[in-house]
């Protein structure tokens, strides 16, 4: 059967066709998979029903369900995304989809791309069949990053670049990157332009950074006389810096969302029922007061949906949202440490379960969530001056 259309009359109208279509498409192998936050989650179940359930979501344009057809999308009004998302977690499925170029750079190009660059690189976007990198940060230039220094040359029919990023996500395993490039070191700001670079190109070395809990997604990747072609430029040469701040826009609210998913604080109830005495107070209570704590971020970011939905200034900036979910994230991989108790201190092998393996690994890695996206430090300071108004 079809996906269910986008204009049919009524809500109710979309759900029922909607669960229907669920019905038919979904694999129960898959279900209760955990949420895909990235392109390269580890995945659980037949590959084959993977493979089947990520085309039946592409084919059906839900794999960005607000993206007008054209570019791949569904073309669902806010209200109707809301169901579908809501359909997918009652029957506990999830969307095969995901990546930054989905949660970022889709967004971004759909506002200032030209029409050829959407219907070029949206599509692929939508349908998960490419997946993108974010090369932003330099060395020097993290927390300050309009310092960058990656140098971008007009040489007549193409760019040519030549510098280096770092802490760049998958770069090693990523088809594109989209970049911020120095084409203009006579001034900061008004110096940098956005470029989309095949990570195919000639010249492009991307070297995973071994984190502290053995993974190896971060990257350092270099640029040597790497030639890119004129349209890979987005917007005006020298007006990157304002597309950049509307992406991280996007990425703030895109980790904020995922910060909030529902099923990480599912799980520390399990874990309390599995580890935890009845006689333990003390842990107990502070597990009742960070569910509070998530539940209150979650309607939170509910509640700035449905104001953006509506036209209005959103009550609660990005910056702050990205800081409180942060130390939410933070302090569920925390209060899992202490759950698991001395099942929690181990690295490889018998006698910890893949599970508690896992824990640990996710509690040495969210010490990084108060970092990336945008550092802690700096949400707080545009915090002070664009909504408090203090001086720099």
């Amino acid at each position: 059967m079809n996906a269910p259309a986008a204009n049919l009359e009524t809500p109710d109208a979309f759900r029922a066709d909607l669960r229907a279509w669920l019905e038919e498409h979904f694999p129960a192998s898959l279900r209760g998979h955990p949420r895909l936050l990235g392109g390269h989650d580890a995945l659980h179940g037949p590959a084959e029903d993977h493979a089947r359930w990520k085309a039946a979501m592409a084919d059906a344009g839900y794999g960005a369900p607000r993206w007008p057809v054209a570019y791949g999308g569904a073309g669902l009004n806010a209200q109707q995304a809301d169901i579908l998302a809501e359909e997918l977690e009652r029957i506990g499925a999830f969307s095969p989809i995901a990546g930054l170029g989905l949660m970022m750079l889709g967004p971004t190009l759909l506002e200032y791309g030209t029409e050829e660059q959407k219907l070029r690189h949206l599509p692929p976007i939508a349908r998960g069949e490419l997946s993108w990198c974010q090369g932003f940060s330099e060395p020097g230039a993290g927390s300050d990053l309009a310092s960058l220094r990656l140098r971008c040359e007009d040489a007549g029919d193409h760019w040519l670049l030549n510098g280096q990023k770092i802490w760049t996500s998958y770069a090693h395993l990523a088809d594109w990157c989209f970049c911020l490039v120095r084409t203009d070191t006579t001034v900061k700001h008004l110096g940098i332009s956005f470029l989309l670079i095949d990570m195919r190109t000639p010249g492009i070395e991307a070297r995973p950074i071994k984190l502290i809990n053995g993974v190896s997604h971060f990257c350092e990747t270099f640029f040597n006389d790497v030639r890119v072609p004129k349209d890979g430029l987005v917007g005006e040469v020298n007006h990157g810096w304002t597309i950049a701040k509307r992406l991280l826009q996007h990425e703030r609210s895109g980790l904020s969302a995922q910060r909030g998913a529902k099923a990480k604080t599912h799980d520390l109830v399990e874990l309390a029922g599995r580890y935890l005495p009845a006689d333990e107070t003390d842990l107990r209570g502070r597990l009742a007061d960070h569910l509070l704590q998530d539940h209150a971020y979650r309607l939170t970011l509910e509640r700035r949906a449905a104001e953006a939905e509506a036209g209005m200034t959103p009550s609660t900036p990005l910056s702050v949202l990205k800081n409180i979910g942060s130390d939410v994230a933070q302090a569920r991989a925390e209060l899992a440490m202490e759950l698991t108790g001395l099942n929690g201190l181990g690295w490889a092998g018998e006698p910890y379960s893949p599970l508690e393996l896992e824990l640990t690994s996710h509690w040495l890695y969210s010490k990084c969530f108060s970092i990336y996206g945008g550092s802690y430090e700096v949400q707080n300071n545009i915090t002070a001056r664009r909504e408090l108004g203090l001086p720099a």
